[in-house]
């Protein structure tokens, strides 16, 4: 398994508000987990950081060899809940967190399955012959899309489109939307928050995924903070 994996303040931000972490369980099993904090600089950072910590530690602990991938969906779903309720039960205790949340996508490679568990507008992508979003976002643009009132070209400049509608942390139980994807030769997954999306084309993505590049975390990142780097920019990516 490689795994490339970089995050970026951007050209705009005075903090980087996201977080992640990934690592190799075993020679055909990986996993990689992403958030985007909000909340104000400290407070973003904090539910971001706390969320990837929570998530890496619960699959680090729960996996077993021989999980199949419906076991495993279980175990990311209970992840990300657990991690909604440590960064809900922080905005609780101590006032100066309230309002902060994060995203969270998280994704599982098992042999030749990928189990993909998500949150928020942080997306998980899969490099084949086109870049094929596996999540859907949570946002009030992708409402939108989906009602015929935008197109998704509308949508990148849409005045909300860094609003979303389902995040870690801002209630005490939060839905989780999962999915298993096989695996075909050669595969790369990717992981990213919005910073990498909302400013870099996805055939610009695709072609520097498909290059197989040691430096393709940095390349992304500086392909997005050419494209302007309005956000914190974090990618991950899993290849066979």
């Amino acid at each position: 398994m490689i795994i490339h994996s970089k995050t970026d303040i951007g050209k705009q931000r005075n903090s980087n508000q996201d977080a992640f972490f990934a690592a190799e369980l075993s020679k055909d099993v990986a996993f990689a987990v992403v958030c985007d904090g909000m909340g104000g600089a400290t407070a973003g950072n904090i539910a971001s950081s706390t969320a990837v910590k929570v998530i890496s530690e619960y699959i680090m602990r729960s996996y077993r060899i021989g999980m199949d991938g419906f076991e495993a969906e279980k175990m990311l779903k209970n992840a990300i809940q657990s991690a909604n309720l440590e960064v809900f039960d922080m905005t609780v205790k101590d006032t100066t967190l309230s309002g902060m949340g994060t995203t969270a996508v998280v994704v599982l490679i098992l042999g030749k399955s990928a189990v993909i568990a998500h949150v928020g507008d942080s997306r998980a992508y899969l490099a084949d012959k086109k870049l094929i979003q596996l999540t859907r976002d949570h946002s009030v643009v992708q409402t939108l899309i989906e009602s015929g009132e935008i197109t998704p070209e509308d949508a990148k400049i849409h005045p909300r489109k860094n609003v979303i509608t389902r995040a870690l942390g801002i209630e005490e139980e939060v839905i989780v939307d999962s999915t298993i994807v096989e695996l075909g030769q050669n595969y790369t997954i990717l992981l990213c928050t919005d910073g990498l999306t909302n400013f870099v084309e996805q055939a610009d993505i695709l072609k520097t995924i498909k290059k197989k590049d040691d430096l393709i975390a940095e390349k992304l990142v500086e392909l997005a903070n050419l494209g302007g780097g309005g956000d914190n920019i974090t990618v991950v990516t899993l290849s066979e």
